[in-house]
């Protein structure tokens, strides 16, 4: 099942590809993360976002996505989004199931389970320390990683949970 707006991954990638070729510029030097750094990169992209001290939020394909620094010196990015639906504690065989093939087989993202007043919710992170600071390439690919790998683990979260 194809969800409304899907196509996104597509594009970026798209975009990513053609951005920088054929010129010949001087390496960018690695600056600071800051928030505004991260909302700019989501407002290139046209994406729908909203900014709170210390963290911006927006939905993609349905699934709620965080961007947060994190650290002492706010030199970690992570992009933490959590599935759009939730389970009753009785599918955890099910849920665990799909959440440790994703782990085993994948390095991004870091998947995980939550389980609160007998609902299960299900977490992916993709986190990477820039302590010396990023390029902007490295925050768009960050970005993309985090998006990308994220939306399609949930994609197949939703296609296992609905087979058993």
């Amino acid at each position: 099942m194809t969800r409304p707006g899907a196509g996104w991954v597509t594009r970026v990638r798209r975009a990513a590809r053609g951005r920088g070729a054929g010129r010949a510029e001087p390496p960018e030097r690695p600056t600071p993360l800051t928030t505004e750094r991260v909302a700019a990169e989501l407002a290139r992209r046209g994406y729908h976002f909203r900014t709170s001290p210390g963290q911006i939020t927006g939905t993609w394909d349905g699934h709620r996505v965080w961007f947060r620094l994190l650290g002492d010196e706010n030199e970690i990015l992570q992009v933490r989004g959590r599935w759009g639906d939730d389970l009753p504690a009785e599918r955890r065989t099910v849920l665990l199931r799909a959440v440790n093939d994703w782990n085993r087989d994948r390095r991004w993202p870091r998947a995980h389970v939550e389980e609160s007043d007998d609902r299960l919710t299900v977490w992916a992170e993709v986190s990477v320390d820039y302590e010396q600071g990023a390029t902007s390439l490295q925050l768009e690919q960050t970005v993309t990683c985090g998006l990308a790998s994220s939306i399609a683990f949930f994609e197949s979260v939703d296609g296992l949970v609905a087979l058993g």
